[in-house]
């Protein structure tokens, strides 16, 4: 797999340089010199520039829309170029490397052609052959077109009446409750609709009687059986007979409605994917770049956290070759505790008994400094809490709000120059991370349960002081209407002050409105406002709501929070924020995972911030605005999108080439990226067609060159499934890293 032990001297010293270009051109797409810092002159890439050309042609005549892919092992690690034909079935498969490639067609209604052999040079006619039956051309349809073949209890069936009654569970309320649970809950962590889930065939062997007993036997399977087991008997019996009849209907012959073939613009994207990692990788996310500057780290690697093997896995994309860099703790590994199973209910279909995710410094999320460093969240230490967290006396933040349970997750660093690793506490759990544009350089974490945790990274520069640059305040709100947050306050019932990595909870407890109360948001995504370095947090419980979080200038005392829900009228159609992210002009987006599409929150139209009326978080419903995922098909018997997006990004800096400020969506269920344009409420679909599993949990974007119009840019992501096995090809597939590049034409080279 090209996999080497350490980064080869190239990558150290492109690593070491990590910067951009600092002209632009007059040709190609052009950005503002002012939208983000200008940037030194990078080492000259070493560019690919062969290329093979050519024409798709069935019975049928020529073939528009379709897929020519070219793949080869040659190189340092494995490589694929994707393009699609344009109008006329040509194609042009830009920058290859010198090899020998296996190139051949994918495409909806056909069946994938036979592989030819060519090289950089070549023009070939590639023979496409219709697929001979429905069936057989539903074979590479995206996971979500099967899973929309699913049928979800009626909304009549709602509220549940109980395990024993209806088989559904009196917690759901209605039928989007229960599907936020559904698309949130159950594709946490891989696809549904794959060829792996929605079939039986390869469970043939345990004697098993039924579908339903089929079902109840895989959820319990593997180190992940645990945390399944559980979200299926919270669906209850009503929810595993779904699942039955829904492969029974596959088995059956059932096939799902087709795709469109990509048309205008997405007929422009070329993909790009190099292997990492191992067949037991899990990668979580990648990062390529700064949020606030696309040209740092222009042409430099690409990093993953491996949060199965505690590492950040790299590739160099000029290279073509990949390799991986440890993330240490401080205590003994071989003393630590995986926060992954280690003891299974059913052994693995896959695996036996073999654990296969071992990692304890348990990497969940990287992001680029303005140095060029790359951070994580990951474990740093699972020993007691230490006082400076929960001792008043010791720390200002303590006496506020102190940190009682130990945390599951904290902070590092791995200094590219130095390639040394720094290991920093955090009081609270972390989950994401996100830099602020401020001097400070603030450094915010989700997942802090009832708190929003940060660290002041130029002081712990200045310092090395972890207990001087953490802090963190609770998410308290105005209900008194004096302008400050002050103790004591109202609690929440049940919310605690436990790390929690994102579903927020605990209701509203006994409420006096003389007192500023406190609200258990939670928060699974985290981003910051350029605008004024505000913080805002997405919490997934249903229906969904963001934080705000105002530190002020002498936090914890000045810290003051907003909660803003999503509106009750709306939550039928609309819920399951996950991800999160802004716009240059402090506007925030989140990707509805639950219903599909985005919402976007402008707190610029809000007139009331304060008074017993923030408490429930209606009060801005004017600030809300909706945007349906109008691509692919709706769940059977639904309104909703059967898509599912783990999470988005904005393209503040046109890094794709199409504009400023346009929010993205990982179609994690759809094998793509949906670009929204809000003026016209368009949804451009970049997919990636082989290997089928692309399972993206984030995105983002780089500019490496300016000047050199489309091949200068382009999104990154990866395929981030903890189970690659499920990735078209089967066990011994590893991750790729995915690169997206919009053209100007099919045929630009």
């Amino acid at each position: 797999m090209g996999m080497s032990s350490r980064p080869t001297e190239i990558n150290r010293m492109r690593m070491a340089v990590g910067l951009s270009v600092a002209t632009l051109g007059a040709v190609g797409l052009l950005v503002s010199l002012t939208a983000y810092p200008r940037a030194q002159q990078p080492l000259t890439p070493r560019r690919a520039q062969g290329f093979i050309g050519g024409l798709v042609e069935s019975g049928q005549g020529r073939e528009a829309g379709v897929w020519v892919i070219a793949e080869t092992t040659e190189l340092p690690t494995k490589f694929v170029k994707i393009v699609v034909t344009n109008d006329e079935g040509r194609f042009m498969l830009p920058e290859l490397p010198n090899a020998t490639y296996d190139v051949w067609v994918r495409g909806y209604g056909l069946t994938d052609s036979k592989p030819v052999k060519a090289k950089p040079g070549q023009t070939l006619t590639l023979k496409a052959t219709i697929a001979a039956s429905p069936a057989d051309a539903a074979k590479v349809y995206p996971a979500n077109y099967w899973y929309s073949l699913l049928e979800v209890p009626a909304k009549s069936e709602f509220p549940g009446k109980g395990a024993d009654v209806n088989g559904i569970s009196e917690t759901f309320r209605s039928q989007a409750q229960f599907m936020d649970q559904l698309k949130q809950g159950c594709q946490l962590c891989h696809q549904l609709g794959n060829q792996i889930t929605r079939t039986l065939g390869h469970m043939n062997d345990l004697g098993l009687k039924s579908s339903v007993e089929a079902w109840d036997y895989r959820t319990k399977t593997g180190q992940r059986g645990p945390e399944m087991d559980g979200m299926m008997r919270r669906l209850g019996p009503r929810g595993l007979k779904m699942f039955a009849d829904w492969t029974d209907k596959v088995a059956t012959g059932a096939t799902p409605p087709a795709p469109e073939r990509p048309k205008g613009i997405e007929r422009n994207v070329v993909v790009t994917l190099w292997d990492w990692g191992t067949d037991t990788s899990y990668m979580h996310d990648e990062i390529t770049t700064a949020k606030s500057n696309p040209r740092l780290n222009a042409n430099g690697p690409v990093y993953a956290v491996d949060a199965a093997h505690g590492k950040f896995i790299v590739v160099d994309p000029l290279e073509n070759s990949a390799s991986e860099i440890p993330i240490p703790t401080r205590e003994d590994p071989k003393t630590m505790r995986s926060r992954f199973p280690q003891t299974q209910i059913k052994p693995s279909n896959f695996w036996g008994e073999r654990i296969v995710h071992s990692g304890v410094s348990d990497p969940h999320n990287p992001m680029i400094d303005s140095k060029g460093r790359l951070w994580a969240t990951s474990t740093v230490s699972q020993s007691q809490v230490p006082d400076w967290c929960r001792d008043g006396s010791i720390n200002k933040f303590a006496a506020y709000f102190p940190a009682t349970n130990p945390s599951n997750r904290h902070a590092s660093y791995y200094d590219p120059k130095t390639r040394k690793t720094e290991l920093i506490y955090t009081c609270f759990s972390t989950h994401h991370l996100q830099f602020g544009e401020d001097p400070n350089e603030m450094l915010y974490f989700s997942g802090g349960g009832a708190t929003i945790p940060w660290v002041n990274t130029k002081l712990y520069d200045q310092t090395k002081d972890e207990k001087a640059a953490v802090g963190w305040c609770p998410t308290v709100v105005d209900t008194n209407g004096d302008g400050k947050i002050t103790k004591p306050w109202n609690e929440p019932v049940g919310g605690g002050r436990g790390q929690n990595e994102g579903g927020g909870g605990g209701r509203l407890g006994k409420f006096d409105p003389a007192l500023d109360t406190r609200v258990n948001v939670g928060s699974y995504g985290i981003i910051v406002s350029p605008t004024d370095h505000s913080v805002w947090a997405a919490s997934t419980s249903y229906p969904g709501r963001v934080a705000r979080l105002d530190i002020g200038k002498n936090p914890p005392d000045s810290c003051i929070s907003e909660v803003y829900q999503i509106p009750s009228d709306k939550a039928d159609m609309h819920f399951g924020p996950r991800g999160i992210d802004v716009d240059r002009s402090g506007v925030i987006w989140m990707a509805l995972s639950g219903s599909g599409g985005f919402a976007s929150f402008d707190r610029r139209k809000c007139k009331v911030f304060s008074g017993p009326s923030v408490a429930e978080g209606q009060q801005c419903v004017e600030g809300w605005t909706f945007y349906p995922l109008t691509v692919g098909p709706n769940m059977t018997g639904t309104a909703l999108n059967a898509d599912f997006h783990y999470y988005n990004w904005v393209d503040q800096f046109n890094t794709t080439g199409l504009g400023e400020n346009l929010p993205i969506a990982t179609g994690s269920g759809s094998d793509s990226l949906h670009i929204l344009r809000p003026q016209t409420r368009e949804w451009i679909t970049l997919r990636v067609p082989y290997p089928l599993g692309f399972f993206s949990r984030g995105v983002d974007g780089r500019i490496d060159d300016p000047s050199a119009g489309w091949k200068g840019r382009g999104l990154w992501a990866n395929y981030g499934t903890n189970f690659l096995w499920h990735i078209e090809g089967g066990r011994g597939t590893t991750s790729k890293m995915v690169h997206f590049q919009i053209r100007p034409d099919p045929l630009a080279r």
